[in-house]
């Protein structure tokens, strides 16, 4: 047992290559499961779905248990965000025969835990240059790209059956874009106060992370290294030394300016 707890712990901690295409393996399971919860939304809880979702909800809690095995704390680890929002998707996953439609857009929660699991963010850092270069670009984009399908699943499930204007998760997407957008419209609007509570969520918190990824876009490029002797981590392509405390630095590059 011990052995078998070891080899779990390299896969999901080490860095080795076996251990690199093991996480690698589980983020392109997340990238299925997320498409797959995002096209069937829409649609009713039929048998074939119901049965996708509970093997999903399978794999889900053994890669749960297996995390949760291998922990150096187990209360911290299930104290996390990310692992409550994974509690939450498998029961929603599990128990889907006994739950109201309506909570669907609870399994869109995992795409929150998306390149922050399984050190891929790690990973994509030691085996990607361009990563490396463009990675404030890349999860901006990513938080953003959350947050829309997030909100469309929540516009859909809220306002669908109760709203004329959404009928389709195409209406749903195309409110949220327009909102967070502040372009506005106005032939769709969300109706009741939940509805107007949640247009205001969009607008606020869906400005604020355009505003992030327009930042990231056209502020000077940096890479992501942490400098041994203070701990900075943010650095220019072409850095020899680091700016704050003047220590030799020894980033990989591709030799580019």
């Amino acid at each position: 047992m011990e052995t078998l707890k070891a080899t779990v712990e390299r896969l999901y901690n080490g860095r080795s290559r076996r251990a690199a295409f093991f996480r690698y393996v589980l983020l392109g399971f997340d990238l299925v499961a997320i498409t797959f919860f995002v096209v069937t939304t829409p649609f009713g809880q039929s048998t074939a779905i119901l049965v996708a979702d509970f093997i999903i909800g399978l794999v889900m809690l053994a890669d749960l248990v297996a995390r949760l095995w291998i922990a150096p704390s187990r209360i911290r680890l299930l104290r996390q965000p990310y692992t409550i929002a994974d509690i939450v998707v498998i029961a929603s996953l599990l128990l889907a025969p006994f739950v109201t439609h309506n909570l669907a857009f609870l399994r869109v929660f995992r795409t929150l835990r998306l390149l922050r699991s399984y050190h891929v963010m790690r990973d994509l850092r030691r085996d990607t240059p361009f990563f490396q270069r463009n990675e404030d670009v890349i999860v901006s984009s990513i938080n953003l790209g959350v947050f829309i399908f997030l909100v469309t699943a929540l516009v859909f499930t809220l306002q669908h059956g109760q709203n004329p204007a959404i009928e389709t998760y195409v209406d749903a997407l195309y409110f949220t874009v327009t909102t967070l957008t502040t372009t506005g419209f106005g032939d769709i609007i969300l109706t009741g106060d939940v509805g107007r509570l949640l247009s205001i969520v969009i607008m606020v918190v869906g400005v604020a992370l355009f505003l992030r990824l327009a930042q990231t876009i056209f502020r000077p490029r940096k890479l992501s290294y942490t400098c041994p002797q203070c701990g900075l981590n943010r650095h220019e392509l072409d850095a020899v030394h680091c700016k704050h405390c003047g220590h030799i630095l020894k980033i990989e590059t591709e030799g580019e300016g």
